[in-house]
């Protein structure tokens, strides 16, 4: 899945958000990149919705972790701003989330630097020069 999208309100990037729910698989990752307030908790909140889950998703920035049970598999959304490297994220059992089946997603993952898996599902969030307008884009192998 390889797109671009630009979105201008909460419920296009729940409807963006929406179209990613029925191709992921247990033990995927997802790594979401962008600013500050550029969408990725928004598009989490969307996600969560496609996928069923009944309470709303939050950003687990003091958290680090936070679980979700759907009916397909355990969503795992973590956000990685506050750690300081790898061993961080190992500590916090982000290898046990892949291994038992969940579908890992994780914010500023460039600090998990290698641990990111290859095959990851990445997208990239962009606020533009327009008032309330960003680029979402997904890339995946």
């Amino acid at each position: 899945m390889n797109a671009t999208y630009t979105v201008r309100s909460v419920e296009e990037t729940w409807a963006v958000a929406a179209q990613l729910a029925p191709v992921l698989t247990p033990g995927r990752v997802i790594a979401l990149t962008g600013d500050l307030g550029a969408g990725k908790t928004t598009f989490m909140q969307g996600l969560g919705i496609a996928l069923g889950i009944r309470r709303p998703v939050t950003s687990p920035t003091f958290t680090l972790s936070v679980e979700y049970p759907t009916p397909r598999f355990k969503l795992v959304h973590m956000d990685l701003y506050r750690l300081s490297g790898p061993d961080d994220l190992l500590a916090i059992g982000f290898a046990e989330h892949i291994e038992s089946g969940a579908v890992v997603a994780v914010e500023w993952p460039e600090r998990a630097a290698a641990l990111i898996p290859q095959d990851a599902i990445h997208i990239s969030f962009t606020l533009t020069d327009a008032e309330d307008e960003r680029m979402i884009e997904i890339s995946s192998k």
